[in-house]
């Protein structure tokens, strides 16, 4: 049977909204709030990095890069983003750093005043495929070859990001003016929002959703594994924590892909043949495949995977089978 093809294109992104960072501390206030090192994150790169709580449990996950030398942007999925805003600005305090919702110009808090300094009317968009590979090649040639977690201004408010590839397509994160977004859309093949999800889910790397909030330290979800995670820097909440997991050796959980008959639900335990008496994993993210049934990225207990049986919301319920990960996992974690 023909596989079926792998999607390509471009869409916006509407579960994703956009934080605003601004003010000449604002770089130095994020680097004390986050996990990844925000100091020196020249224009040209962005950083994956988690929110976390004091516990070490992740709030949000972000991805960060400069609009300018004294702002930066955070893509963030929209169902965390008001309560991840409304959090950081409790800790600005004398910081010379603003904080607003950069995707409307407003700030996140219901009622609140727009703005005025706050950029309107930005919109995020998704790209991926060989298609759109070919197009950057002949608009932007150097778009084309960009390294993951790098960036490249397509103009003075377009910004470019390469992303982790998923299911061995490129992917990018496009962010700027909604005019110059439509132009784009125009240019490129339409991507479903159900594809870009799939693909989402074969980058391997899970945002923190609502349903997974304080679900998860950081190595729960790999972050340490793809670039989302600095253990060089300073402080930030629950540093000692993600630290002593790091470095004592304690992680037995660790993020895997998986792929099932029915659809699993962010949130949605996972039970072990080996241990039926007692959740072993849990469903980060997940979409519909392509060629079928859905796959998802899952937190799991290590023990889990070498032997037995993963089933979905019940010891009886439906079989998940491993799909491998686009990128290594500690040998501990292969199975």
């Amino acid at each position: 049977m023909t596989p079926p093809p792998t999607p390509a294109g471009a869409l916006r992104l509407a579960h994703t909204g956009l934080i605003r960072a601004s003010g000449a501390d604002a770089a130095s206030f994020l680097h004390g709030q986050l996990t990844n090192d925000f100091t020196g994150l020249g224009l040209g790169e962005a950083r994956l990095a988690a929110y976390c709580s004091p516990k070490g449990r992740m709030l949000a996950s972000l991805l960060g890069f400069k609009h300018r030398h004294d702002e930066v942007w955070l893509a963030v999925r929209r169902e965390v983003l008001p309560a991840t805003l409304k959090r950081l600005r409790m800790f600005v305090l004398r910081a010379k750093a603003q904080l607003s919702e950069a995707h409307t110009g407003q700030n996140a808090d219901n009622g609140s005043e727009t703005n005025a300094n706050a950029p309107v009317n930005i919109a995020l968009l998704g790209l991926a495929g060989p298609e759109v590979q070919a197009w950057l090649a002949e608009h932007h040639p150097e778009a084309a070859t960009l390294a993951v977690w790098k960036k490249l201004d397509l103009s003075a408010e377009a910004h470019l990001v390469r992303l982790p590839q998923a299911a061995g397509q490129p992917r990018w994160l496009w962010a700027g003016l909604a005019a110059e977004a439509e132009a784009l859309l125009a240019a490129l093949p339409a991507l479903s929002s159900a594809d870009w999800d799939w693909l989402e889910v074969r980058s391997g790397i899970a945002p923190v959703l609502a349903a997974t909030v304080e679900a998860f330290v950081p190595q729960m979800l790999n972050y340490e594994l793809v670039g989302g995670v600095n253990f060089q820097k300073g402080c930030y909440p629950g540093q000692e924590i993600v630290a002593r997991s790091q470095y004592r050796g304690t992680m037995k959980r660790r993020a895997v892909l998986v792929h099932a008959a029915a659809e699993p639900a962010v949130g949605q335990e996972l039970f072990w043949s080996g241990d039926p008496d007692q959740p072993s994993g849990l469903i980060a993210l997940a979409a519909p495949a392509p060629g079928g049934g859905f796959d998802a990225i899952a937190e799991c207990k290590l023990a889990a995977l070498g032997t037995g049986s993963l089933h979905l919301g019940a010891t009886d319920g439906p079989t998940l089978a491993l799909i491998p990960m686009p990128y290594a996992l500690p040998r501990e974690a292969e199975g």
